[in-house]
């Protein structure tokens, strides 16, 4: 038996199919107003023999080039240009007849003209489509229609003197909409049925103004309007009427949504705000009635999301007036999780994914609300490194938000953010995205536990317990998502991370006390150290703990009242402790992390001792010791350049404290073993560099030496290393050795410029002011004229020192 479809369905299936055949008529339209075009262009008159074209070739000349280019329009697009300009000069015509030359006739010339012109337009489409001329009759019922939009103003002019204006305007619009109805399905016309029901939307709305209503009146009026049009636009055939019905319908009903939300969330008591609410679920049942019968998708997902954020704006207006101002977000929350109850009823799948998104852009907006106390309880304790050990606040409120406003009605934030994170574990087991849910809600979670002290202003210690107690929960649920995947997720990686920030935060936020600075570096630099002893998170875990026990090293000592110098010796305990920790994790993961974190520490180190050169020298001294254990690894062979830069400053470094006039009794005695030592290196592996052999013992001299003779008034010690540099640098010549050449060669010319200086300085003072510049000007004008040939030479010695071992 052949199964009928119900009614609607029918008409819809109905609807769709003379949709389509519309399409498929104006296809075949367009193709054949191009056949036309081609059979004419194809009977155009050839030119003739002797005219320049050869008999069976391309025409010639510019007349036939002429004839065979092809017209630039078609004549349907020529004839339908001139048909609307006509019918707009004769509408511009009548315009200016019944405005200017109105006045000039009486009553009875007046009506027998309009009437004669507005009968004689409404009737000759009627000749014209029987004689086949749609697009004329057309054109002419376009002036009909202007026509009587004067005959309505004149009527108005004439016999409704003294009615209201926006009165008269709404029961003429009216039956204007409902008179070009009726002629456009009278007689089939095109532009009669999109101009009713654009005019449509008018009648109710000029009525309400006209009888003076208030704003809810208005509202509704506005909603009913987009009501009709949401019904026109569905039940419409052709594409131009339900193009107007749609915008007339998404304009009035955008208007009459937010006019009602503004209405329901200005209101001052629970029965305005409960009014103004009904409009809102009128909104939304109209947005889901229009969602029912959309033959779109994602138009009907468009409409139904609409109608949930209409539901749940209303339910908010109405809670807002009668609840503590603090519990309507969460209440919003609560009508969201209720549109979700959609999943389980049997309405169209497209409807529900609808609301279900409203419910998911409600509680993103309730997330938006919280970021203020969120971004203020992670960023507030940097405060407390302004003014540290300043004293224990009262509450972690105070110690968070120190000089500045809380956020206000923050106590619900904590629920509103748990609220969104179980949400999301829910959703997250049906859908294949799993991991960045969870990923989302594990953020989400954090951030209501880390703001609850804050939002209930617990007591200062309360508050550090807590954090100390997200930064456990944050790692041991890193361990265990580790476990249970087999290997590093996501899930674990936001874990670490979440952990690391909560405790450089409860750092932060333990400096406003000593004891309380103390104890949490313990903890963490204990916590970070035991989760380091699981080598997927080591990378992180173990450079965490020495940032940890760098900043105890620091509060230590301020608490021991040591100066910042001597401190820097406690600072040191942690590069050496890395060093270490590196070279039992050697080619592993953390290795490198490791090795930055006590990088770092050590140039901490350098910093605080700067203002004490002897600390200094020590601290250069000791540093220079961990490069050198680091670099006995293979792996890290590189690191000795930087032992043999340190350990040489840190000598320098002792005798210029030491106020040493001749450097050279301290640096010989180490210059010639470490000369000695590299000659035996080199003996044994011909490929040592003479930078590794050499450069260490040179410097050892060379460099303090310089340093004095720069400030030596006496020419003796300038002299006698003018001359050492002049023997190494010939050395390193002879030899073929880079390192000494360098060296040599360098100290060589700083010595010879210092020796020349004043007699420069004499000699500059003596020449006209003019001369300096001058000869700068040349010299760059002689650099720039050569600049090739010294590029040359440049390369030319530079290959010939990478020749020199």
């Amino acid at each position: 038996m052949t199964n009928l479809p119900p009614p609607a369905e029918e008409l819809r299936i109905l609807d769709a199919e003379l949709r389509q055949l519309d399409l498929r008529r104006a296809v075949l339209l367009r193709r054949r107003a191009w056949l036309v075009h081609t059979l004419r262009a194809a009977a155009a008159p050839q030119p003739a023999q002797g005219t320049g074209a050869a008999p069976g070739g391309p025409p010639a000349g510019p007349a036939a080039g002429a004839a065979a280019r092809r017209p630039e329009t078609t004549a349907p697009g020529v004839q339908n240009v001139l048909l609307v300009l006509g019918g707009v000069l004769l509408t511009v015509a009548a315009i200016a007849f019944t405005l200017v030359s109105w006045g000039h006739l009486g009553i009875a010339g007046r009506s027998l003209v309009l009437g004669a012109l507005t009968v004689g337009a409404l009737g000759a489409p009627v000749t014209l489509l029987r004689r086949g001329l749609r697009a004329t009759a057309e054109a002419v019922s376009g002036l009909a229609t202007a026509l009587t939009v004067l005959d309505a103003y004149a009527l108005h002019e004439v016999a409704f003197t003294g009615a209201d204006g926006v009165g008269y305007t709404a029961a003429a619009s009216a039956v204007l909409a409902a008179l070009w109805a009726a002629y456009g399905v009278r007689l089939g016309l095109f532009h009669p049925l999109p101009l009713a029901v654009a005019t449509a939307h008018l009648p109710l709305l000029l009525w309400a103004i006209a009888v003076g209503a208030g704003p809810l009146p208005l509202t509704a009026v506005l909603l009913a309007t987009a009501a009709g049009g949401s019904a026109v636009a569905l039940r419409a055939v052709s594409a131009p009427v339900r193009v107007v019905a749609v915008v007339g319908a998404l304009g009035t009903g955008a208007v009459g949504v937010l006019s009602a939300g503004w209405l329901c969330w200005s209101a001052s008591d629970p029965g305005s705000a409960a009014r103004a609410a009904a409009l809102l679920v009128v909104a939304a049942a109209v947005a889901l009635m229009t969602g029912r019968f959309a033959p779109n998708r994602e138009v009907a997902v468009a409409a139904a999301a609409a109608a949930g954020l209409c539901l749940v704006a209303g339910s908010a207006g109405v809670l807002r007036v009668s609840v503590p101002g603090e519990w309507t977000v969460p209440g919003c929350q609560l009508f969201a999780i209720l549109l979700l109850a959609a999943e389980r009823t049997s309405l169209p799948l497209p409807l529900r994914q609808g609301l279900v998104r409203a419910a998911a852009a409600v509680q993103g907006f309730a997330v938006l609300w919280a970021v203020p106390l969120v971004a203020g309880s992670v960023l507030g304790p940097a405060v407390q490194a302004v003014t540290p050990w300043s004293g224990a606040p009262r509450t972690v409120r105070d110690a968070v938000f120190a000089g500045v406003p809380a956020p206000a009605h923050a106590s619900t934030v904590p629920l509103v953010l748990a609220v969104v994170a179980a949400a999301l574990v829910v959703a997250g087991r049906r859908t294949p995205r799993r991991p960045a849910v969870m990923v989302v809600a594990l953020v989400l979670g954090w951030a209501a536990v880390l703001v609850l002290p804050v939002a209930l202003q617990l007591p200062y210690t309360a508050g550090l317990v807590t954090q100390a107690a997200v930064v456990v929960a944050a790692l041991g649920l890193a361990v265990r998502s580790d476990r249970a995947d087999g290997g590093p997720s996501p899930l674990a990686l936001t874990a670490l991370l979440l952990a690391i920030l909560t405790s450089v935060d409860l750092a932060l936020l333990s400096l406003a006390s000593e004891s309380a600075t103390i104890g949490v570096l313990v903890t963490l630099t204990v916590l970070f150290g035991a989760a380091g002893r699981r080598p997927r998170h080591a990378p992180f875990t173990v450079p965490a703990a020495l940032a940890h026990a760098t900043a105890l090293a620091c509060a230590l000592g301020a608490s021991a009242g040591l100066r910042p110098p001597h401190t820097a010796l406690l600072v040191l305990v942690v590069p050496a402790v890395a060093a270490l920790i590196a070279s039992r994790s050697s080619g592993s993961r953390a290795t490198v992390p490791v090795e930055v974190a006590g990088a770092a520490a050590g140039l901490l180190a350098l910093a605080l001792a700067v203002p004490d050169p002897p600390m200094l020298a020590l601290v250069l001294s000791l540093n220079g010791v961990v490069a050198a254990a680091t670099a006995l690894r293979p792996e890290r062979r590189a690191v000795g350049w930087a032992a043999a830069v340190l350990l040489p400053a840190a000598a320098w470094v002792r005798l210029a404290a030491w106020e040493v006039g001749t450097p050279e009794a301290y640096t010989l005695p180490v210059t010639g073993p470490a000369l000695v030592v590299g000659y035996l290196r080199r003996r044994r592996d011909t490929a040592v560099s003479s930078w590794t052999a050499y450069g260490p013992g040179l410097a050892a001299t060379l460099v303090p030496s310089l340093l004095a003779a720069w400030d030596d008034q006496h020419w003796l010690r300038p002299l006698l290393l003018g001359v050492a540099a002049l023997a190494v640098t010939l050395v390193g010549a002879r030899l073929r050795l880079q390192a000494p050449l360098v060296l040599g060669a360098g100290v060589l010319a700083l010595v010879a410029m210092h020796e020349l200086a004043p007699y420069l300085t004499q000699v500059v003072g003596a020449l006209p002011r003019w001369v300096p510049p001058a000869l700068a000007g040349l010299v760059l004008l002689v650099l720039g004229a050569t600049y090739e040939h010294r590029l040359r030479d440049a390369r030319r010695l530079r290959e010939a020192l990478g020749r020199l071992r």
